[in-house]
């Protein structure tokens, strides 16, 4: 007859805390960082002259008055201003850094 052997609990709660396959995970990055919020105060706060194409190729020209987690609000002088949802912008970039800036 075989006599059946039963580990100790305190072993395997020892094993389980040691082994590599049972460290914590690292957490979980944030949703949102605060890159994108600087970049838009930034640009904000110098009223920085931006240039904006959307996904459909039409390039917006002014500057960033407001912004929240889904749309930007332009402000631009030779159009009526514009609310953005973001999901529509391929890129921006600073309109001075086009090429096209004030150089004879």
């Amino acid at each position: 007859m075989r006599k059946l052997i039963r580990p100790d609990l305190s072993e395997i709660k020892e094993h389980m805390t040691t082994s590599p396959k049972f460290r914590a995970r690292k957490p979980v990055p944030p949703e949102q960082t605060s890159a994108e919020s600087f970049y838009y105060s930034k640009q904000m706060s110098n009223k920085t002259r931006m240039v904006i194409l959307l996904k459909d190729g039409e390039e917006l020209r002014g500057v960033i008055e407001w912004y929240d987690k889904h749309a930007l609000k332009v402000h631009r002088t030779d159009a009526p201003n514009i609310l953005l949802l973001k999901h529509n912008i391929k890129y921006m970039w600073k309109e001075n850094e086009d090429g096209s800036g004030d150089s004879d």
